[in-house]
């Protein structure tokens, strides 16, 4: 089914709306406890239960306006449910921490097993919106595979290595910058391989 257009402002909010509720409600609550039914909850846990209805709520939305959800999108909500869930049901926050991990080290192994088999996974998901030779989504996806593998083991460094602070900031602009970062420097790529679409001068 094909995609229902929405603005882009609306997809943007729903998208990155959530991790930055994290963020502000981790900033204001990170140095309280909470007793809830007789245990004791930091600030991150409180925030961490707060944020899992939040971003299946705005994925369920997202899906209602478009009539659709990627692969990554429903993986992404999966994991913050279940990660999310066993940080606040154990009361630990390494696993909401270890979720990052789990889902790039998961995007890199998709896309490695494709290119195992001689095909790109990201040509199939991405395709209609960004129109590339065959060899160029090869390359594209090679890189994107290590790419989210080397994110995998950043995150991993971070969260085992510095505080929580530091965490939270890296997952909230390290993540997203290297990711923007990762896609401009796709330029001369997209240039070297790109086609024109049907209908394009």
């Amino acid at each position: 089914m094909a995609e229902r257009p929405v603005k882009p402002w609306v997809k943007m909010a729903l998208e990155l709306g959530p991790v930055a509720a994290f963020f502000a409600g981790y900033l204001r609550l990170r140095d309280q406890v909470f007793t809830i039914g007789g245990t004791e909850y930091d600030g991150f846990i409180v925030v961490t239960a707060a944020f899992i209805p939040l971003m299946v709520a705005c994925t369920g939305v997202l899906w209602a306006l478009t009539g659709r959800l990627s692969r990554m999108q429903v993986a992404t909500v999966v994991l913050v449910v279940v990660f999310g869930g066993m940080s606040v049901w154990l009361n630990d926050e390494r696993f909401f921490k270890m979720k990052p991990t789990i889902i790039y080290a998961l995007f890199a192994g998709v896309l490695g097993l494709g290119l195992m088999r001689g095909q790109s996974y990201l040509a199939s998901l991405m395709g209609e919106m960004l129109p590339l030779r065959p060899e160029g989504w090869m390359i594209l996806t090679r890189r994107l595979a290590l790419f989210f593998a080397g994110l995998a083991v950043a995150n991993e460094a971070v969260w085992r290595l510095m505080s929580t602070d530091a965490w939270v900031n890296f997952k909230t602009f390290g993540l997203t910058a290297a990711l923007f970062g990762f896609f401009m420097a796709q330029g001369g790529l997209l240039r070297r391989y790109g086609m024109e679409r049907d209908g394009d001068a």
